[in-house]
């Protein structure tokens, strides 16, 4: 009987060896062997800066660009600011924020079509205030998570008393993480960025100078956006309307490593000079970089929008980008310059 145990015994510790090694040939890992986690992202996917790790969900937010709402809040902290149309020729800011997110951002404002579409493409969480009938369908079938101004005034936005509205309505990213909470929406990242970087903002030189550039939406003098290049820093500065971009409450300058144009085909669409803008077929594009320019195109992937040469990714600079997008008439002949 004890012999009969034994062989019963070994046979067991044999069979089990042998079905561990046969899992492990095909790749199984045995059962109380933790699975391997997800490599942290140590790249910023939208500024191509190193440290990281880089795991908050992108928020993007609409800001006011009229100029009783400058100097605006939380700008120098966007990876990757939009500029587009609102109405008529006055411009609006879609600020993308990913790396890092600042205290408050600001003044917030109505959405767009394109907005909302924008940031569905890049898996943000969507913070805006009010929103065009167009706009407002989209975010009702639920095609991007979301927190607005117009259900939350004076809870989650706040607006400020030097200021009158519509160009005073604030939110702290505190409320934007209590509203991702709010909605069931995570707040960790899990999108895919197509921009693609250089290692270091030294690569990223242009045979072509151009470190002054001007780009005009209209012929209102406040809508002239004006950049100067440092050699020192490889960085661009920024003013509208003749006054330098930079923080509400600190001062500190917007600083950009690459600034694109993008021309798209704009249509007014009703009485209040609201446009259609296509967001998808691509067109031509500039980019400025290291103090040179090159003439490139522009591309819809995925609805994300991508500088692209021959339909692959053009390397950017590490750092913030500011992307304009401009009427297809008059083009960019008539909206952009540049010197030497």
């Amino acid at each position: 009987m004890k012999r009969w145990l034994l062989v019963l015994l070994a046979a067991t510790l044999l069979g089990g060896i042998v079905l561990y090694y046969m899992n492990k040939g095909n790749g199984d890992e045995p059962a109380d062997r933790p699975s391997e986690e997800t490599p942290e992202l140590t790249t910023s996917p939208y500024s191509g800066e190193a440290g990281g790790p880089f795991d908050k969900r992108a928020v993007m937010a609409v800001v006011n660009n009229h100029p009783d709402a400058r100097p605006q809040t939380g700008l120098a902290e966007a990876d990757m600011v939009f500029e587009f149309i609102a109405e008529y020729n006055i411009t609006r800011f879609l600020a993308l924020y990913q790396s890092g997110y600042p205290e408050e951002v600001g003044p917030i404002r109505s959405a767009r079509e394109y907005f909302v579409k924008l940031a569905a493409a890049h898996d943000a969480f969507f913070v805006a205030h009010g929103y065009s009938p167009e706009a407002y369908q989209l975010l009702e079938s639920g095609i991007v998570d979301h927190v607005n101004g117009m259900d939350h005034d004076g809870t989650l936005f706040q607006r400020s008393s030097d200021r009158v509205a519509p160009h005073n309505s604030y939110i702290t990213f505190e409320n934007v993480l209590t509203a991702m909470e709010n909605t069931g929406a995570s707040a960790a990242y899990s999108g895919t960025s197509p921009y693609a970087f250089y290692d270091s903002i030294e690569s990223a030189k242009l045979v072509e100078q151009a470190t002054s550039i001007e780009v005009q939406y209209g012929t209102d003098p406040d809508f002239l956006n004006t950049y100067s290049y440092d050699a020192g820093t490889g960085l661009y500065s920024r003013a509208s309307g003749g006054v330098r971009t930079a923080e509400k409450d600190t001062g500190e300058a917007v600083e950009l490593a690459n600034i694109l144009v993008f021309e798209a085909a704009h249509k007014t669409i009703d009485a209040k000079g609201r446009q259609a803008i296509d967001i998808s077929s691509g067109g031509k594009a500039l980019l400025f970089q290291g103090g040179g320019i090159q003439e490139i195109a522009w591309s819809s992937k995925d609805g994300m929008l991508v500088p692209t040469i021959d339909g692959e990714s053009v390397r950017l600079a590490p750092g913030k980008s500011w992307i304009h997008i401009v009427p297809v008439e008059p083009g960019m002949e008539s909206s952009v310059r540049y010197t030497p």
